[in-house]
């Protein structure tokens, strides 16, 4: 899977995840985790 804020390759076993309308994203850190829960519109595509 592919971090939603930086484009990173993440693993499938990444602890560091948040849902957003159904789905869920898996990040690369904990400042992208944190940059996409505050503002999830900004880098989900509709």
């Amino acid at each position: 899977m592919k971090d939603p804020v930086c484009k990173m390759d993440v693993e499938g076993n990444s602890k560091l995840r948040s849902s957003y309308k159904g789905k869920t994203y898996l990040f690369c850190s904990v400042s992208c985790k944190q940059s996409f829960d505050k503002k999830p519109e900004n880098y989900v595509k509709s």
